[in-house]
């Protein structure tokens, strides 16, 4: 694993911009899909991937970039878009019509817990002990988060903490099957494809689930065009170029920093409440990120 002087800058600097927009679309997506904002969650979300998927391939076309794609890299694209797109974003997305902004930032920030158990699996290797205890004090953190509305919550709520737990594990099988499957395809043509083919599982689901025609508010429809253009254009594009230029474990930060612009955010526009439950779970996940970024083997 490089070590903290070796690492891309243009990297790093992608990371940014996932650390910072990707902290913001847990606002919009809450804005979008709360009672009375008018859009079904899966619908919203294929809407959303759909179009900015035609965006992407349209950007990738006029670039002259190869858009045809091998049978291996089909296979890749499609498997890994469900996996982000359906089970990581789409599990999200259909939480927060009940959960916070806030919490389900929180909540996702499990990622480096799944991410890291996996990588161990697959390596075949055990991680230091530094890196255990700094994924364990993250995992600490997001049981302090989750235990009261676990212990206090309806159903509904329980049932949305249970995805929030779920998609960071669809997304880090996602993430790190991509990674290690390299594909020439330029990244925005990967970041297109793999929202239209993600797009494909979003059909399925909504059909599954005999979603209404959506009928968003005005505020809806503002926070769906910045999921398009910010949240998968931008950033997701962002996104997997750290996921060619940095280390796993260091891509996967943006779970830790993305809670802290979620939460202030959906204090500040939203009014979401700010408890002592959430403060203290938000450190304990806060603090785990210098130790990912510390102890990387």
């Amino acid at each position: 694993m490089p070590n903290r002087q070796s690492l891309d800058r243009s990297g790093l600097l992608n990371l940014l911009v996932v650390y910072l927009v990707w902290g913001s679309t847990y606002l919009a997506i809450r804005v979008a899909v709360r009672e009375g904002a008018g859009f079904p969650p899966f619908t919203m979300a294929l809407m959303r991937v759909v179009v900015a998927a035609g965006i992407l391939l349209t950007w990738a076309r006029l670039k002259n970039q190869r858009l045809r794609l091998t049978r291996q890299e089909f296979v890749l694209l499609f498997g890994s878009g469900i996996l982000l797109w359906v089970g990581g974003n789409g599990l999200v997305t259909w939480a927060e019509m009940r959960a916070t902004s806030g919490l389900a930032a929180l909540l996702v920030a499990a990622m480096p817990v799944y991410g890291e158990a996996i990588t161990c699996v697959a390596d075949r290797r055990w991680p230091t002990s530094k890196m255990i205890g700094s994924i364990l004090l993250g995992f600490t953190g997001v049981g302090v988060l989750s235990w009261p509305v676990l212990r206090h919550g309806s159903q509904g709520d329980v049932m949305a903490v249970i995805a929030l737990l779920l998609a960071p594990l669809f997304w880090s099988i996602g993430s790190l099957w991509f990674q290690r499957r390299k594909t020439d395809l330029s990244v925005i043509a990967v970041s297109g494809y793999q929202q239209l083919l993600g797009g494909v599982g979003f059909v399925v689901v909504v059909f599954l689930r005999q979603e209404p025609m959506p009928a968003p508010t005005g505020e809806a429809w503002l926070a769906w065009a910045y999921l398009v253009i910010f949240g998968s254009v931008i950033a997701f594009t962002s996104y997997m170029i750290t996921l060619q230029r940095l280390p796993y474990q260091v891509v996967m930060t943006y779970a830790y920093v993305n809670p802290v612009v979620a939460v202030f955010l959906g204090w500040l526009i939203l009014g979401e409440v700010v408890t002592m439950w959430t403060a203290g779970g938000a450190a304990l996940v806060i603090a785990s990120v210098a130790g990912i970024f510390n102890n990387r083997a």
